[in-house]
């Protein structure tokens, strides 16, 4: 499998198909982690991920927060409703 040459994914416009391929592959290897009892991997362990939301999505955060603990990460969000943005 190809690496993944982009340090930060903000959109999808500068993706060529063979990084598209490299994420769809990689969202396969995470289903296999889906299904098991333990759902986490230690890929992120020791850093922290910090979400900004600037509109209010229960479902957006909440979806971004288990991510990144299932990857390990300590997670603090923050929303432009309770923040000086």
């Amino acid at each position: 499998m190809s690496t993944f040459p982009h340090r930060h994914l903000l959109g999808t416009e500068p993706l060529s198909a063979e990084d598209l391929t490299v994420i769809l592959d990689l969202g396969e290897r995470f289903l296999e982690i889906a299904e098991r009892p333990i759902k986490k991997v230690p890929t992120l362990r020791g850093k922290t991920v910090i979400n900004l939301f600037l509109e209010p999505s229960t479902r957006t955060r909440t979806s971004f927060e288990i991510a990144a603990k299932r990857l390990s990460a300590d997670t603090i969000n923050i929303s432009a409703a309770s923040s000086s943005v």
